[in-house]
């Protein structure tokens, strides 16, 4: 006989706190789905695969959490700092929609609490359906728990052959309320056929935030031909835990270009679930993940290649210091029917000290016979001797050790599409490896 899961304290925690919100009755349904799912869930430990390299123990101390306050506003100053760029600009602060810090919402962007009959025809369509489109073996418990907790989002919506006129820029900043808060994000991009969009989401912190938990979800339909563009930077306090997951759908001839970077922080976990729905679809996706002083950060990647002549192309770089830990699986899942497939996979890692840790698991998994897939990983120090060259040209040993550093991470760096935030992340990295020095 089964026995019955015994919910973590966290877990009866947070199905507390679901009630205590309110949310339109169009979202009832995946609400309790969310709260039935996540309520049955195991609560992962060390012998779970997908958590065997990253403790909960950060997101168990939120045991006591609460919401934070309804009245909170985005800090002049911090928004100030944000990168310039020619976008729609949607702020929220600890969870909660900050309409006086945020543009006007173009045609086809809606909070889901503001959805027309229309925008809800989507949501009912695509809302929770993406993210479930998984192996049920490797179901984070997370995304349910986001159901759950369900009050609102951003859905963006392009109708077939459209194009968002300015990309939209979605900002998550956590303040410095009362510690042990909570907050939740849902965002859900919907890509008709041959439209096109470009997205970024950008969390951070104010400078005298204190500990919280944020655990975020994005679903995305890039649709027949359509084109996405998704840039995602986790840049927030190192005392903050964040749990998120990017779930894509590629349809015929679809494109996704997405780029990543993550500072580490107490907790930091990040999950990538791509699924090749339809002949013809490419991904490029790079990413970047740095750690110092003891912070942890784990990336999580799956690409499922279900059907045939798709391609994927797959970038990682870290750098990790101090005592800090980082975690890379990079997980490709070539089906029986996915012949033609051209799939690779690269992760490469910098220990800048003789304390630090990564873990790195890259997979492949193939079920046909007539694909190109190659993966690889490593792990390394700064090379001795190129050190040694940069010193006999007249360089210090910390400069020359700052250089390498930002030069093994600046190829990918380059790859980002927007100008603003190259040069935002160049400077920040170039301070960063300074400080380290």
């Amino acid at each position: 006989m089964t026995q019955p899961v015994q919910p973590s304290d966290f877990q009866k925690r947070a199905l507390t706190l679901a009630q205590q919100r309110s949310a339109p009755a169009f979202l009832q349904t995946v609400r309790q789905q969310g709260l039935d799912e996540f309520g049955q869930i195991q609560w992962p430990g060390r012998k779970t695969e997908m958590w065997k390299y990253t403790t909960l123990r950060p997101v168990e101390a939120f045991a006591n959490a609460e919401w934070p306050a309804d009245d909170v506003a985005a800090d002049g100053e911090q928004l100030a700092s944000l990168p310039e760029l020619d976008a729609t600009r949607l702020v929220f602060v600890d969870g909660i929609f900050d309409g006086a810090a945020s543009d006007e919402l173009p045609d086809g962007v809606r909070l889901f609490s503001q959805a027309d009959e229309a925008a809800r025809v989507v949501l009912d369509q695509y809302l929770g359906k993406i993210a479930k489109d998984i192996d049920p073996s490797r179901r984070n418990l997370f995304a349910a728990l986001n159901d759950a907790w369900l009050t609102d989002g951003v859905l963006v919506y392009v109708p077939k052959n459209a194009t968002l006129e300015k990309p939209l820029y979605v900002v998550h900043l956590s303040t410095a309320q009362a510690a042990e808060r909570v907050a939740n994000q849902r965002l859900l991009v919907v890509l008709e056929q041959g439209a096109s969009a470009d997205l970024i989401e950008h969390y951070l912190s104010a400078d005298d935030a204190s500990a919280s938990f944020v655990n975020t979800l994005t679903e995305i339909h890039v649709g027949d031909n359509a084109r996405l563009s998704h840039t995602r930077l986790n840049l927030e306090h190192e005392a903050s835990s964040h749990v998120g997951a990017v779930h894509i759908n590629l349809q015929r001839s679809a494109v996704a270009n997405g780029f990543t970077l993550a500072e580490g922080g107490e907790l930091k976990r990040l999950d990538y679930q791509i699924n090749h729905c339809g002949e013809g679809a490419e991904l490029n996706l790079n990413g970047l993940y740095l750690g110092r002083h003891q912070q942890h950060v784990d990336y999580h990647t799956t690409i499922e290649h279900r059907v045939p002549n798709c391609t994927s192309q797959e970038v990682f770089r870290g750098i990790v210091g101090d005592r800090a830990k980082a975690v890379f699986n990079g997980r490709i899942h070539i089906h029986q029917d996915a012949q033609k497939t051209l799939a690779e996979l690269n992760n490469r890692n910098l220990l800048t000290s003789n304390t630090a840790e990564v873990d790195t698991k890259p997979e492949l998994e193939i079920y046909a016979d007539d694909v190109r897939c190659a993966h690889g990983a490593t792990i390394s120090q700064l090379d001795e001797t190129a050190l040694y060259y940069l010193q006999s040209r007249g360089i210090e040993l910390p400069q020359a050790r700052m250089m390498l550093s930002y030069g093994f991470i600046n190829e990918v760096l380059e790859t980002l599409p927007h100008e603003g935030i190259r040069t935002a992340l160049q400077k920040r990295l170039r301070q960063r490896f300074v400080e380290e020095i």
